[in-house]
């Protein structure tokens, strides 16, 4: 069924009005129609009749057509209106279109009537519905404007890339600190507010744009008054037609309370980390210093404290000293104030206000902080806050525990409260560790000299003798026994006692210079070891010594002046005991078995023997010394093709009074232990000087005299000097060699070439004595000052049956010869030697076939000229 149409007619001639309604129904229309001539009718149609369409006359004597399109547009404004009139001009025409008719037709001119009405009709739906549309957009846009402002965030759409805000919501006023307007006035006015160090970050995403692209990003802006706040940015960047480019839609968030709150949680949690790790190292550890390498270690590793350190308090000092760190210390304690007083310098530091008024101290800005000390030490490492906790144990601090964080303001005060519980826990477990290492200590310490106990010393003696065994050298264990003891205690108490022991106990120390080689075994009996024994004449000068120490001065207790004896048992490893207890058992058993007369005894009783031996022949070689009893005897060493004396060897021989002439390995080694070798060393030069002085003196033909240089000699610093003391009275140059054995030439290479250049420097030559038995390196014999090599009497003496050696003597000799060296062999003993060294080519030998070492007054004979 159609639809009818509503027709408002407004035309004063009737006749045209069914005219136009005729031309209407004609067409097809099915047509209600109403018709008006004045403006209260038309006014009272439109509200009343609501038609479709509007036909209006456009000229009428009392309400003409613009009055009634003026009223339509205001009653019904998507109601289409068409004029009909005969005598409408063009320019009146097109006035009435403009003012909102929706077309003309003239009343000549009918049959255009039905279609204008369709398209009128049709034009009329869409602007209701489009007017409907608009409608409910602009309710929309109100809606969001209404929410938009109500919003916290900024909501934001900016021009690509010009910049330009296209729109900007007014909470630009709240979170940027300025207002719409003058983001509207200003593209740069964003860019502007955010944080220099972070401006560069943000405008990169504009440079690399691309359509559909989100970003997320968090940035600090300066408010206009100083302000700084984070912002979170989010957006998207938006397309043209075209695909560019065009707009980004962002919304701006100030989530400084959000990231407030997340450092917060963050610190918080550094601060349980360390909590809990310090913790389970509470029950973990046994000793206070590797509880306070934990702690720092853990402040470090699991809190992120740049530096952390602890130190405990010296009242002695007055100071706190740093124990345990970790972080970027790097010399900080070098001008660390850790004093407990007030200095001139810089008064009372941080650490000292800590410890003083047993309360934790904090500095939540260093930099700007006046009483903060070490500003710049601190801002190197990147460190703007820090705190010192004191450790109380029973209400006394023992020490701090100082931390330093990379933050401005962290050590607030929930923080500090978990950091003060902290500092507890470690001042409890400060106060377990202490209690466990008193019983440990009573276990293995006594407690009245601080030395180790009988159970203690064992343990290290097994440590020591297993040093001993396994580089293969000797031990020696030493039991003193203070002789009558109880009678001291008795007779001055107790307390007189053990201050008597406490000073023995001082002089054993510096005797035995380690602690740990000390301990007191019994009530007047103390065990000392000595390790790494070279020689058991150093041992006997120790004991000497030690007795002379401890039994020597007086001891001053209670203001009585006491004079006490020891006496010792020694046992020797490994020949009084291969383990620990043994060696202990017998240096105890050796204790029992000596008498109150005995300085000291050792368990083996041919070893005290031995030992007295060695003292007492110790005693007549520095008395020979004194007393002139040692000789020279010379040893000509001769020409391999003429058999001429061309040179001597000098050989130390002892004259005694007791024992006759005592041969050089008898004593020479006891003179290098003892040290006399450098005493008669230098006599043994001297006297070779003075020697061939005498025969210079006397015209004969003065052979070179090789005297030989022990290696104590050698390593001595002034060597040069005093050689040249003991040949300052011969000629010059002075007819004196030294021989040196290759062994100790190689010891300090670099030293010994340099004073071997200046002993030749003085005159003498120098050979290289038992050559072929060291390890000498070609390169470093090149580089010696020497003249010539003697060939060790063993290769003379096997290189006749072997081959072998043979071949090693031809090269040794061929070896010297091209590094323009002499060569002299010793030990020759046969003719047959002395022919194979000829054809080798040696230069000169030595031996018993030519003559035995001689007196000087026998080889003097054989200088002198024959008939």
């Amino acid at each position: 069924m159609t639809r009818q149409l509503r027709i408002l007619l407004v035309e004063d001639v009737a006749i045209d009005a069914e005219l136009e309604v005729l031309t209407l129904e004609r067409s097809g229309l099915s047509v209600v129609h109403s018709i008006v001539a004045s403006e209260k009718a038309f006014v009272d149609a439109l509200r009343e009749f609501a038609p479709d369409v509007i036909l209006s006359d456009f000229s009428m004597p009392g309400f003409d057509g613009m009055a009634a399109l003026k009223l339509a547009r205001e009653i019904r404004p998507d109601t289409p209106l068409i004029f009909l009139s005969g005598t409408i001009g063009e320019e009146f025409a097109i006035r009435a279109l403009k003012s909102g008719a929706t077309d003309y037709v003239m009343k000549t001119n009918l049959v255009r009537l039905p279609a204008a009405v369709e398209r009128a009709l049709r034009e009329g739906t869409e602007r209701a519905a489009r007017r409907k549309t608009e409608g409910q957009l602009e309710a929309l846009r109100e809606r969001l404007r209404s929410v938009v402002s109500t919003l916290p965030d900024v909501v934001w759409s900016v021009a690509v890339p010009s910049r330009e805000i296209l729109y900007v919501s007014p909470a630009t006023d709240t979170v940027f600190g300025r207002t719409q307007k003058e983001f509207y006035e200003s593209r740069t006015l964003w860019g502007e507010l955010i944080h220099p160090d972070d401006r560069q970050r943000m405008i990169t995403p504009w440079q690399n744009a691309a359509v559909g692209e989100t970003f997320e990003a968090e940035y600090r802006i300066v408010k206009p008054g100083g302000e700084v706040r984070w912002i979170q940015g989010r957006g998207r960047f938006a397309g043209d037609a075209a695909g560019n480019v065009a707009r980004m839609d962002v919304i701006s968030r100030d989530v400084t309370e959000r990231r407030e709150h997340e450092r917060k949680l963050t610190r918080l949690s550094r601060v349980h980390a360390v909590l809990s790790g310090i913790n389970s190292a509470i029950v973990r550890v046994r000793s206070r210093d590797e509880l306070f390498r934990d702690a720092c270690r853990i402040a470090v590793g699991a809190g992120q404290f740049r530096m952390a350190w602890v130190g405990v308090v010296d009242r002695e000092a007055m100071q706190v000293k740093p124990v345990a760190w970790d972080g970027e210390v790097r010399g900080f304690f070098d001008t660390a104030p850790l004093a407990l007083t007030e200095t001139g310098t810089g008064g009372l530091g941080l650490v000292g206000q800590a410890v003083r008024e047993k309360r934790p101290v904090i500095s939540n800005d260093i930099q700007n902080d006046p009483q903060r000390m070490m500003k710049k030490e601190c801002l190197e490492r990147g460190i703007h806050s820090l705190a010192a906790l004191p450790l109380l144990v029973g209400g006394v601090p023992v020490g701090v525990l100082n931390l330093y964080a990379g933050e401005l303001g962290f050590f607030d005060g929930e923080e500090l409260g978990l950091l003060v519980g902290l500092a507890g826990n470690i001042s409890f477990g400060l106060e377990h560790i202490e209690s466990e290492e008193r019983v440990r200590y009573l276990a293995y310490y006594d407690s009245l000299t601080g030395l180790a106990n009988r159970t203690l010393f064992l343990e290290r003696l097994v440590q020591y003798v297993s040093t001993a065994g396994r580089e293969q050298h000797q031990l020696a264990l030493v039991i003193v026994n203070i002789e009558r003891f109880k009678t001291i205690n008795d007779t001055f108490g107790r307390q007189a006692g053990d201050a008597l022991l406490k000073q023995v106990v001082g002089r054993l120390l510096e005797l035995a210079k380690d602690p740990n080689r000390v301990a007191r075994v019994g009530a007047d009996h103390f065990a000392v070891v000595v390790p790494n024994l070279k020689h058991e004449e150093s041992l006997i000068r120790g004991l000497e010594q030690g007795s002379r120490c401890i039994d020597g001065e007086p001891y001053t207790v209670t203001g009585t002046e006491l004079r006490i004896s020891t006496r010792s048992g020694v046992a020797l490893f490994p020949g009084d005991g291969n383990d620990a207890d043994t060696l202990f058992r017998n240096a105890e058993a050796a204790l029992k078995k000596s008498s109150s007369g005995d300085r000291y005894l050792f368990y083996t009783k041919q070893m005290t023997e031995r030992i007295a031996e060695k003292v007492a022949l110790e005693n007549k070689l520095r008395q020979a010394l004194e007393k002139d009893q040692f000789v020279l005897y010379y040893q000509p060493k001769v020409d391999v093709d003429t058999r001429r004396i061309v040179s001597a060897e000098a050989l130390i021989r002892w004259r005694s009074p007791e024992l006759g002439l005592v041969p050089p390995l008898e004593f020479i080694p006891l003179l290098e232990e003892t040290g006399l070798i450098l005493q008669v060393g230098s006599w043994a030069l001297q006297r070779a000087s003075l020697d061939h002085r005498a025969w210079v003196e006397r015209g004969l033909k003065a052979p070179r005299i090789a005297v030989n240089v022990s290696p104590i000699q050698l390593r001595q610093r002034d060597f040069v000097d005093v050689l040249k003391q003991a040949i300052i009275g011969g000629v010059a140059p002075p007819g004196i060699d030294l021989e040196i054995t290759e062994g100790v030439v190689m010891e300090d290479i670099q030293a010994n070439i340099e004073k071997l250049t200046a002993v030749h420097a003085l005159g003498l030559n120098i050979a290289i004595d038992d050559f072929g038995t060291g390890y000498s390196s070609l390169a470093y014999l090149a580089k010696l000052p020497v003249q010539s090599l003697k060939i060790d009497r063993s290769f003379i003496i096997a290189m006749v049956e072997d081959p072998d050696t043979m071949t090693l003597v031809s090269t040794i000799i061929s070896l010297a010869h091209s590094l323009r060296l002499k060569v002299v062999a010793e030990g020759v003993d046969s003719e047959d030697q002395a022919k194979h060294l000829r054809r080798l080519r040696c230069d000169e030998m030595q031996g018993y076939l030519f003559s035995k070492p001689l007196p000087l007054d026998e080889l003097t004979a054989l200088l002198e000229p024959t008939g």
